[in-house]
């Protein structure tokens, strides 16, 4: 029996296969990360037990007693924490939403006018892309805080552009709506009339590809979204009334109004936001390739049918990707609003923080809520970039 040498004995041991060494090496950095992970575990637990602070969430049930300036559902100081974060939570997405769709129409515009034949028009939009985009967003919303607040008359003297709105270094006021059981009847036939829409437009969709014609889409769509609601609302008597706001003594009472804190962060949010908006829109116009606007053009469709009807729908399928990076950054960016006042979920986390002094865990409630929302939006995006994509083979 022949008697394998040295050389074959190194070659044969276990360390010596990769694929071995690979599992070998992923269990030992895994087990270095857990025990790192359960040392920093154990010894905050511990640090926090000798200078008695509680651990746990059991203190979102506790009453919160403390003020919030701001908030767009009822509260009190009389609820609990968990209500608080609630008021926090709903005023960041109120800032949320309203600014990705602001800055949406705003940067998809300026993308454009980067893009026109007019040397004054594109001028102007480069510009403004590049004073908005070199400078820092924090110099930004204090910047238009501080002009909200001081260029504005006070309430006496506000300004009045339209019938019922004021404004003020205040803020916005304008009249609410009195809603009544007939509104929400039609909100009901809207939703049945965008549903409508959506197999009106698969039907011309399946017609153009059997005929080559497409049927029209965009009167049919909007005869199925607002007609009915139109004739129930005149057929109940149109009924309409507006709560108008009023001055009354120092400020306005009534109506519905943006303070000076919230119109500064939404505004300047936007603006921001644009800015790199624009960049995103001209660079999926340029990236459309330019036989495409030739073909357009010797079929005989104007610039503007052109860019609605043949660059846009292209252009969509590149935006989309970094459009989502800017739409998380508008949410991320909205913690901001600590600087100028505004109490959005960061604010009202850090007041809950310096009260009970579980620092651990609001962070944690911060960070899990931002991911989350983070998250769902990305997924969403995701999904519709996914149901626009070419198909290849």
């Amino acid at each position: 029996m022949a008697v394998p040498s040295a050389r074959e004995a190194r070659r044969g041991a276990f360390w010596n296969d990769r694929a071995v060494r690979g599992v070998l090496f992923q269990v030992i950095v895994a087990g270095i990360v857990v025990a790192v992970a359960w040392y920093l575990f154990s010894n905050t637990l511990n640090n926090l037990a000798l200078r008695h602070i509680s651990t746990g969430f059991g203190f979102l049930g506790r009453e919160a007693g403390f003020e919030i300036g701001e908030s767009q559902i009822p509260y009190s100081p009389a609820d609990s924490y968990s209500r608080a974060i609630l008021v926090g939570l709903v005023n960041t997405a109120i800032v949320s939403v309203v600014g990705i769709v602001l800055c949406t129409i705003l940067g998809t515009i300026v993308g454009i006018a980067r893009l026109s034949s007019n040397w004054l028009v594109a001028k102007l939009a480069a510009v403004y892309v590049e004073t908005i985009r070199n400078t820092p967003v924090l110099l930004q919303l204090l910047f238009w805080y501080v002009l909200i607040g001081t260029a504005l008359p006070g309430p006496r003297q506000a300004w009045q552009p339209l019938p019922g709105l004021f404004l003020s270094n205040r803020g916005v006021r304008m009249p609410a709506p009195i809603f009544d059981s007939v509104h929400l009847m039609m909100l009901g036939l809207a939703v049945l009339g965008i549903g409508a829409s959506v197999w009106w437009a698969r039907r011309c969709r399946l017609r153009q590809e059997a005929t080559g014609r497409r049927p029209p889409l965009l009167l049919p769509a909007l005869g199925f979204i607002l007609l009915p609601p139109l004739i129930l609302f005149v057929a109940a008597g149109a009924p309409s009334s507006f709560d108008v706001p009023a001055l009354r003594g120092f400020n306005f009472a009534g109506g519905m109004g943006f303070s000076p804190e919230l119109t500064a962060l939404t505004f300047g949010l936007t603006v921001y936001t644009a800015s790199y908006v624009a960049e995103t829109v001209r660079a999926g116009i340029l990236a459309v390739p330019k036989g495409q606007t030739e073909a357009a053009r010797a079929l005989g469709l104007s610039g503007g049918r052109v860019l609605r009807l043949v660059v846009l729908p292209q252009a969509v399928r590149i935006i989309i990707p970094p459009l989502i990076s800017l739409y998380l950054d508008l949410i991320k960016n909205s913690s901001l609003a600590i600087a100028i006042g505004y109490p959005d979920l960061v604010s009202v986390t850090n007041t809950m923080i310096n009260q009970t002094g579980q620092a651990i865990e609001g962070v944690a409630i911060q960070m899990a809520i931002y991911l989350l929302v983070s998250l769902a939006i990305s997924a969403l995006l995701n999904w519709y970039n996914a149901r626009i994509a070419l198909v290849t083979r």
